[in-house]
């Protein structure tokens, strides 16, 4: 997300080129496919968030504690990823949720077929159901591994693209329904990132909302801590607790000494269970 796995520039032009007409959805996002199972309480956390591209070292979270933000977004994983995690482990997970660090894991699985650029993990309408399981129980088995117990979310990062290529985003929605319903096999629960021009519309937009996620985190870059004033969607979707929004991208802030660069999001969702 914005330089975290393309240049600012490239970002803008992707975000371009898949439309800045916004389309109100309509309907209620497919919260779950979760009956039978037992599932833990929800961890929900309201307010601001960052995400960066590797996660800061203990002593940058510790500086930063108790400021602006009171959670965080980390790569978990996937292909995709851009930035190595030399901090990113189960004990550092433990010391920032002991700091007060709410946590959320975000997951760089494949992009579209249509989706210009090159990436190491590409879908195709053929392999777009492989490919979502597969990504599901890699991203469930990395975010475990870190001590982000069963019933946290895992957010599926899916760039721009040009959603109104039928055959294209057809395919993205088959990999994302694979995905999200591995993930709920697995007591996982389902987010996903995109662009409310292009890879989150086609989400809230989509008629048949089967294995949908259920938390929407949509980039508007219009520099509004909001969850609701500029909600581009029904009204009626991603309530109860579902929704984040990146705001603004690429900032550079310093705290107790310590500058990061980070994109800021308001925050109204799950977060990582752990502990």
């Amino acid at each position: 997300m914005s330089s975290h796995r393309q240049s600012k520039r490239r970002r803008y032009l992707t975000w371009g080129v898949a439309g800045a007409a916004v389309v109100a959805g309509a309907g209620l996002a497919a919260q779950s496919s979760m009956a039978a199972t037992t599932w833990p309480a929800q961890k929900t956390y309201t307010g601001r968030a960052f995400d960066a591209c590797t996660a800061p070292s203990l002593a940058a979270m510790k500086a930063w504690h108790g400021g602006l933000y009171g959670a965080a977004a980390v790569y978990v994983g996937g292909k995709n990823r851009g930035c190595s995690q030399p901090n990113l482990t189960a004990s550092w997970v433990k010391s920032v949720s002991t700091v007060g660090w709410k946590l959320i894991p975000l997951y760089v699985g494949a992009q579209p077929p249509c989706q210009t650029g090159s990436n190491p993990e590409k879908l195709t309408a053929s392999t777009a159901a492989s490919l979502g399981a597969s990504d599901a129980a890699d991203a469930v088995s990395k975010a475990s591994a870190l001590g982000m117990k069963a019933g946290s979310p895992i957010y599926l990062d899916m760039e721009a693209y040009d959603s109104t290529n039928k055959s294209c985003n057809d395919a993205v929605l088959t990999y994302v329904r694979a995905f999200d319903k591995t993930l709920r096999t697995k007591t996982y629960r389902a987010g996903y990132y995109g662009f409310t021009s292009s890879s989150a519309k086609a989400i809230a937009n989509a008629t048949d909302k089967t294995d949908l996620p259920g938390n929407l985190w949509y980039a508007l870059w219009d520099k509004q801590n909001t969850t609701t004033a500029d909600w581009p969607f029904g009204s009626t979707q991603f309530t109860g607790h579902s929704r984040g929004h990146q705001y603004m991208v690429n900032s550079k802030e310093t705290r107790g000494g310590y500058t990061i660069t980070v994109d800021r999001d308001a925050w109204d969702a799950p977060v990582a269970i752990t502990g």
